[in-house]
């Protein structure tokens, strides 16, 4: 179920017992598009999260302690010297719209009180937080909206705020004739988009439910039930809208398969067949069903640039190695001008300027085969030799630095490989930004000017599992991490792990000494697999030796390494299995 606007009605009958009142002490913006507003007063200390993410716009309490930018975004700012210390006066929703108003009590600049309205637009891609005065005046917003992204509506400071437009009917009011009507006039429509697209606030997933509680078909026309079924969907819809005035909610999230796959405030029939785990508060339900999904976004979209330029240098890379092995298929008969140079050497006398071409014996075959050779009719004889024999020591030269540059290729692709592979398995905003780090000492991201000194922000570390027989398992999140396991922080008789030929996190599994068992190898393989390129694959290869036997070649990019006398187990990493691995540092 999207956050439509029951959903919204539900989240605000809570919000309206527990922050009206209530005090801004705080104002973050972990997001472009998200704002924590930290509360204190009667009811404690809250944090209230207004999110206009594109995909999973929502407003609830949360508990979930989000990481903030170093530098406070604009909007941030403006939210605090407005609002900051302001004193929430009520909370409401326009016309069961997919919009929420808070309304704040502030001192201005002279110290006087004023009014302020906070306003949470839920609308999909075109979610919005936006700021006004009491007199309806955008002071500034998450988005600013020009009439180039939108004739419409512009969203800008100094504007006058609107509701966007809708020919909808607010569906708490509505009455039996009016609903059998509408049922009359679009008597060829399904029932369910009937009352989706005629009533505001309401979801797809909802007119549904609406629609079996009258034990009717969701894909059915008013043409083809008779009117009492059409009574009896109006009294189902009544009595849904009943539930939800009167509060009779009942928060749970459903799964299918283990998987989840939705969530409702109310009783529901749609999903009566379906696992599912209740809340003690709406709030809780949307942080619980939100929290994955929104993690994995924002980090999408923290990582987007940083995918981008190691793609593009991977590519670059099998561009590069493109050219050179074409290069090397120009230049494989690199022998066949050495031998035409010492032909021409030898039969010298038999050649005469201005042949374009002569027919030779070759002393060197057994059989005395005839080798022709195409001749520069302007040089001489010895000229045309001197030209085989350059472009044959070219050749040799090409070649050799050819091999050199190969490997060098090769490694910078392995190395690209494995900084892809970190950034698909990133967790947090520390594993970002260690990424971040070592692609800009290895040269591919422009380095950051640290300038002045500010609080250091988090740092990420390995993550660290515990085996099902109790030996300590520590998984690299990037190259560096990876460079530290193996090389500074594994003792030489620890188990070192890597997937055979796939880029991914090195593994360690301590041994303090003792012999592993075949469980925790093949338990560190898992781990190995699962957070690699191979995550999707069956039947992965990881190769495993003691740490000893792994070294590091001199001036190698982080993360690789090199290594001898390994072991090699198979394993498909199951997400189910690997989270049955005791996990420590989550």
């Amino acid at each position: 179920m999207s956050m439509d606007g029951i959903s919204i009605y539900g989240v605000l009958c809570e919000l309206k017992k527990n922050i009206i009142g209530e005090r801004i002490d705080k104002i973050h913006q972990p997001y472009r598009d998200e704002v924590v507003l930290s509360l204190r007063g009667k009811n404690g200390a809250q944090k209230l999260l207004l999110s206009a993410n594109p995909s999973h716009p929502r407003i609830h309490i949360t508990s979930i302690q989000k990481e903030n930018p170093m530098t406070p975004p604009m909007f941030t700012m403006i939210l605090r010297k407005y609002i900051s210390g302001g004193r929430i006066t009520g909370i409401s929703q326009p016309d069961f719209e997919r919009i929420v108003f808070i309304d704040i009590e502030s001192s201005n600049e002279m110290g006087d009180l004023s009014e302020k309205r906070l306003i949470l637009e839920i609308m999909g891609k075109h979610s919005n937080i936006i700021l006004c005065d009491d007199k309806r005046i955008i002071l500034d917003s998450a988005k600013r909206i020009t009439h180039e992204k939108s004739s419409v509506r512009e969203v800008l400071p100094g504007r006058e705020y609107t509701l966007p437009p809708n020919d909808k009917k607010n569906p708490l009011s509505a009455e039996k004739p009016e609903f059998l009507e509408l049922c009359s006039q679009k008597s060829a429509q399904k029932l369910q988009n009937i009352i989706y697209q005629s009533y505001t606030g309401i979801s797809p997933v909802s007119a549904s439910e609406i629609v079996l509680r009258a034990d009717l078909d969701p894909s059915d026309c008013p043409e083809r039930v008779s009117q009492n079924d059409l009574e009896k969907l109006y009294s189902a819809f009544a009595q849904y809208f009943s539930e939800l005035k009167t509060e009779d909610f009942h928060p749970a999230m459903y799964y299918e398969n283990g998987k989840i796959k939705d969530f409702a405030i109310l009783k529901s029939l749609i999903f009566s067949l379906s696992e599912k785990k209740e809340f003690g508060s709406i709030s809780e339900l949307f942080e619980g069903f939100y929290a994955q999904r929104d993690a994995s976004y924002n980090l999408n979209q923290r990582t987007h640039d940083l995918k981008k330029i190691v793609t593009n240098a991977y590519e670059r890379c099998v561009k590069k190695k493109e050219a050179q092995l074409k290069t090397l298929e120009d230049i494989k008969d690199k022998d066949s001008w050495r031998l035409k140079g010492e032909l021409l050497t030898a039969y010298i006398y038999e050649v005469k300027k201005g042949m374009t071409k002569i027919s030779l014996t070759d002393f060197y075959s057994e059989d005395g085969r005839q080798v022709e050779i195409a001749l520069d009719p302007q040089k001489t004889p010895s000229e045309n030799a001197q030209k085989y024999f350059s472009k044959y020591n070219k050749a040799k030269r090409t070649e050799t630095a050819l091999a050199v540059q190969l490997e060098e290729n090769e490694r910078l692709m392995e190395y690209l490989e494995g900084v892809s592979a970190a950034i698909d398995t990133a967790e947090n905003e520390a594993d970002i930004r260690e990424i971040r780090r070592e692609l800009g000492e290895t040269g591919f991201l422009k380095r950051q000017n640290e300038g002045k000194k500010q609080k250091s922000p988090r740092k990420s570390a390995p993550m660290h599992f515990i085996s099902s027989e109790g030996f300590h398992i520590f998984v690299g999140k990037s190259n560096t991490q990876n460079d530290y396991l193996t090389m500074q922080f594994a003792k030489p008789r620890d188990i070192w792990m890597h997937t055979k030929k796939i880029a991914g996190s090195h593994v360690i599994i301590v041994s303090n000494n003792t012999e592993i068992p075949e469980t925790a190898i093949k338990e560190g393989a898992l781990l190995a697999a699962y957070y690699s390129k191979g995550r999707e694959s069956s039947s992965v290869p990881v190769d495993y030796t003691f740490k000893k036997f792994v070294k590091k070649p001199s001036g190698a990019k982080p993360g690789l390494v090199i290594y001898e006398t390994n072991s090699t187990i198979y394993v498909t990493p199951r997400e189910e299995e690997v989270k049955r691995i005791k996990r420590v540092d989550a």
